[in-house]
């Protein structure tokens, strides 16, 4: 036993065998020279045991034989101290029963749980429940032994740890004979066999078609390269002029299409700058809006001041003041026939807006679908306000016959007598009293005051919530009166309680002036200035600040009297490149586009020129400093201006602290680099 213990390091696992002890002298090494067999290593197979070294010493038993009942059993081993060591001993099975001299092997299958006696004293000892692990891989072949006489083999036991795991690497590795393609290199030749036919006897070959060749000149290998350098030089030379000649024709056809892209620009420009004129001489020669109106004044303004100094300049004593009282009553006259204009104007726009408010409450509920396409579907309500326009258009219809007259009438008779008022009464006895007219022959010339009548009543009809349920939502003047007093301000020129949106703000006021009616009427009166131009700047500059995204805000809050300072005394009304004075062709851009617009941050500029602008990158290296430094004089100015608005204060803070940051930053960098 101690013989045996020294070679030999019992390891219990499933699937070993009983046979644990081969005898030295007859054992070899597994795959040793000197077998007669050879036989290669096996894995290992079920009921072998592992060793890791040979014997030295013979074992009690070679063959084991493991009963029926120790399958399900538990298996008991000794541990037998003697005189301070240890020995392990077999394990002891119940009702083991041994065959001596024959081999027998039979499955053994590890139990679950061992009970393992451990001796704890010279005569106590301990049971020790040991749980057994079952390999979850298949364990490596190590090498191991074959006994001679019995033939069983024995291999050498492994780790019971796993083996160590190459880290995933994320990436699919293969071995070299995978990944490398095996090349092999092989000559072949082809065969062709060919025969020659010669004259012989007994055999005429024909000679017809045969060929003479004779030799020519013979040159040699330098003369051969020489030759075909030669040949590559003319070809060359033939490339390049053809290449030579591709761009030339290259550059042409570019330059054509420029000059033709730039005149079609200029033809372009140049339309658009006369449908400008066009329009704008349209507005003034049939006006009909409040810019319309603000154009004329405007001119009829700089008419009488070149007038003015005209009759200043050339006339003196009593031909000046006739010369003066003449033009007065002149432009009183244009006065008048201005405000003539202004009243049919004002007409004309009334009818289009009750049109365009009656067309409103005729509208279907309309919503979108998911693929797209617009549904539209008639309520009550809108087939209710449709059928009231009709009957509008048709009064308001002139110069129709009398039948289609009273039909029209008798109509709207019976359509407001479902609704019985003090207005209905009223508006059924006009129609009353005009049908009885028409049936007299009275002329239509005469009958104007009674129609005007009835289309005012009708039409304050339609606006009743109670006959017309679709106006309720389109009225401005609400129907609770105490809503309306929580929401109105007092003009102090007209004396007239308005709404907040009939009230121009300024942003550098504190409190709230006068209405836009009142506005309007001084400016007629006195200054007669014309904001057209100006707010078609201010819309293009606050269209091109929405499209960059990033929260501006200072835009907004410029109005048009302060656009129009900021054009006429900052920046005189041209362009800071190349002064041209054309408004329809002035836009205003940012000076650093980094930074949202502001009035100490924009430069004026004209359309093509703002392109340019928008492009660079590094003002300072693009621009002579002596024109950054005009542009920063016109900044400041622009600050001391708008510092006084209590609402631009605070952005005027903001941008300070961000220049000085930036101003800061630059030196920072200056010196890093020096």
């Amino acid at each position: 036993m101690e013989g045996a213990s020294d070679g030999f390091e019992a390891v219990t696992s499933e699937g070993s065998s009983a046979e644990q002890s081969p005898a030295p002298s007859q054992g070899k090494a597994v795959g040793e020279d000197g077998d007669p067999a050879e036989k290669p290593p096996l894995p290992e197979p079920a009921g072998t045991a592992q060793s890791e070294r040979g014997w030295n010493q013979p074992s009690p038993s070679q063959n084991l034989v493991l009963p029926e009942s120790t399958e399900k059993g538990t298996m008991t081993v000794s541990m037998i101290k003697d005189n301070g060591t240890s020995w392990k001993t077999w394990p002891n099975f119940e009702n083991q029963e041994c065959f001596p001299g024959e081999v027998i092997q039979q499955d053994y299958h590890m139990p679950d749980v061992l009970t393992v006696r451990v001796e704890t004293g010279s005569d106590s000892f301990q049971e020790v429940v040991v749980k057994v692990e079952r390999p979850t891989y298949k364990k490596p072949f190590l090498g191991g032994f074959r006994n001679v006489s019995t033939g069983v083999e024995f291999h050498n036991a492994g780790s019971q740890t796993k083996p160590k795991k190459r880290p995933d690497k994320g990436i699919q590795l293969f071995c070299r004979g995978t990944q490398t393609a095996v090349e092999k290199n092989a000559q072949q030749q082809t065969r062709n066999t060919t025969s020659t036919q010669m004259t012989k006897t007994g055999l005429y070959v024909s000679n017809m078609t045969d060929k003479l060749i004779t030799p020519g000149k013979y040159f040699t290998a330098e003369e051969y390269h020489k030759r075909r350098l030669e040949a590559v030089i003319v070809i060359q030379k033939y490339f390049r002029r053809w290449h030579a000649a591709y761009l030339v024709q290259n550059l042409k056809e570019q330059r054509r299409l420029r000059l033709a892209q730039e005149a079609q620009e200029e033809l372009q420009k140049k339309w658009e700058k006369e449908e400008k004129l066009i329009r704008e001489y349209e507005k003034k020669l049939n006006p009909k809006t409040r810019e319309d109106f603000e154009l004329l004044y405007h001119d009829l303004e700089l008419w009488m001041q070149e007038e003015t100094e005209r009759i200043n300049r050339t006339l003196t004593g009593g031909k000046r003041k006739a010369a003066l009282f003449a033009l007065l009553e002149e432009e009183t006259q244009l006065i008048a026939c201005i405000g003539m204009h202004k009243l049919s104007a004002n007409l004309e726009n009334q009818q289009k807006a009750i049109l365009h408010f009656l067309g409103k409450c005729a509208q279907p509920r309309r919503w979108k679908a998911f693929d797209g396409k617009i549904t539209e579907m008639d309520t009550p309500n809108s087939l209710r306000g449709k059928e009231l326009l009709e009957i509008y258009r048709s009064i308001n219809t002139k110069d129709i016959p009398k039948d289609e007259r009273i039909s029209v009438l008798l109509t709207l008779k019976w359509t407001v007598k479902e609704h019985e008022c003090k207005l209905t009464k009223e508006l059924v006895a006009l129609i009353d009293r005009e049908i009885d007219l028409l049936s007299r022959e009275v002329k239509e010339c005469n009958l104007e005051g009674l129609r005007k009548r009835i289309c005012t009543l009708f039409l304050q009809y339609i606006k009743t919530p109670e006959f017309n349920p679709q106006v309720a939502g389109l009225i401005k003047v609400p129907q609770d009166p105490l809503t309306l007093y929580k929401n109105v301000y007092f003009c102090h020129s007209c004396e007239k309680y308005l709404p907040p949106s009939e009230f121009p703000i300024p942003a550098s006021s504190y409190t709230i002036g006068r209405c836009r009616s009142c506005y309007q009427l001084d400016n007629e009166a006195r200054k007669r200035e014309s904001y057209f131009k100006y707010r078609l700047i201010l819309e293009d500059l606050r269209k091109s600040e929405v499209d960059y995204q990033d929260d501006s805000k200072i835009v907004f809050l410029v109005q048009l009297p302060d656009m129009q300072y900021l054009m006429e005394k900052i920046w005189n009304c041209q362009s800071a490149l190349s002064a041209c004075s054309d408004l329809y062709e002035l836009v205003m851009v940012r000076w650093d586009k980094q930074r949202e617009w502001s009035p100490w941050n924009t430069i004026l500029l004209t359309k093509e020129e703002a392109d340019a602008h928008l492009k660079l990158c590094n003002l300072h290296k693009t621009y002579e400093a002596p024109f950054i430094y005009r542009i920063e004089q016109k900044h400041i100015r622009a600050k001391s201006y708008f510092a006084r608005i209590p609402a631009m204060a605070s952005f005027l803070h903001r941008s300070n602290n961000q220049s000085n940051a930036n101003s800061s930053k630059e030196n920072s960098s200056l010196n890093l680099k020096k």
